[in-house]
């Protein structure tokens, strides 16, 4: 039966694909995305007067910093997935304590060319454009025959295991000289895709299905597609970025790690506050 419904997916698409690929067809793909914060509280911050009522507020407002909207331009082949452009929202903060999250992606611009498998993306990091170049890895999905509507579409359920290094850490101080702690686990990534939009594209890095990528959620963050554009009538333009600093994926990790470090080196540096405040960074 699941070969089956295999199959039938791989017809769907075949057929859709041969009657839109003869046209010019190109989207606009809207998504809304959030994230799931948890942050434990320690006898250190305990120390600092965090209570439990205190990090219920900090999850939330750290749970708003996360809810963005991006763009996904896609033809055949190509995509581009960036950041509605809005005001910088403020630091939040509560009573004399103030969060600071680095890394939240806002100047970012991913190109993905599925065809040649490779993707280029644009980041600006605490003033400096790098220009990330890398191979779009194959992915090894589990098509289930799970079905749901988002919107008007009909969508399948796929699935696949990844490792995810997420790095988290909490400072309490302006003297603090805790490092960020870095954390691999295995995680198992949900998506929702509609073979009735014939391209192997998606959200971020996210690709390689017989249709376009609705919905993916890796256990703590999601992104639904809320709206979809087909063929409109102003042609999209799809530009590979070229400015910055040219880096691998590898690289760019590393990169990633010493900036942060920088950055929080500079803040001790500054002597600033009175003790009270609470960064918290976030990045990979």
């Amino acid at each position: 039966m699941k070969n089956y419904t295999k199959s039938i997916i791989a017809l769907i698409f075949m057929l859709v694909n041969a009657v839109l690929y003869a046209q010019d067809f190109q989207g606009v793909a809207t998504y809304k995305t959030s994230m799931k914060m948890d942050f434990k509280i320690d006898s250190a911050a305990q120390s600092q007067g965090i209570n439990k009522d205190m990090q219920a507020k900090l999850n939330e407002m750290l749970q708003k910093q996360f809810q963005k909207e991006y763009k996904l331009t896609f033809t055949p082949y190509e995509s581009l997935y960036k950041q509605e452009e809005k005001l910088a929202a403020p630091s939040p903060q509560n009573g004399g304590f103030q969060v600071m999250v680095v890394g939240d992606g806002q100047s970012s611009t991913l190109y993905k060319n599925t065809k040649e498998k490779r993707y280029a993306q644009q980041q600006e990091i605490l003033g400096k454009k790098f220009l990330v170049q890398d191979v779009l890895e194959d992915t090894e999905w589990k098509l289930e025959k799970d079905t749901k509507f988002i919107g008007q579409y009909t969508c399948y359920k796929a699935t696949r295991t990844i490792e995810m290094e997420r790095m988290t850490s909490m400072s309490f101080g302006s003297d603090s000289e805790e490092e960020p702690e870095v954390t691999k686990e295995k995680v198992t990534v949900t998506a929702w895709y509609t073979p009735e939009i014939p391209v192997n594209a998606g959200p971020e890095l996210y690709w390689g299905l017989p249709g376009l990528i609705l919905e993916v959620n890796d256990g703590s963050q999601t992104m639904v597609c809320s709206k979809i554009v087909l063929n409109p009538k102003k042609k999209v333009s799809i530009k590979e970025p070229t400015n910055g600093k040219k880096v691998n994926a590898k690289k760019f990790e590393e990169i990633m790690r010493k900036k942060t470090k920088e950055m929080t080196e500079r803040y001790r540096g500054n002597g600033r506050g009175d003790g009270n405040e609470i960064r918290i960074e976030i990045g990979g």
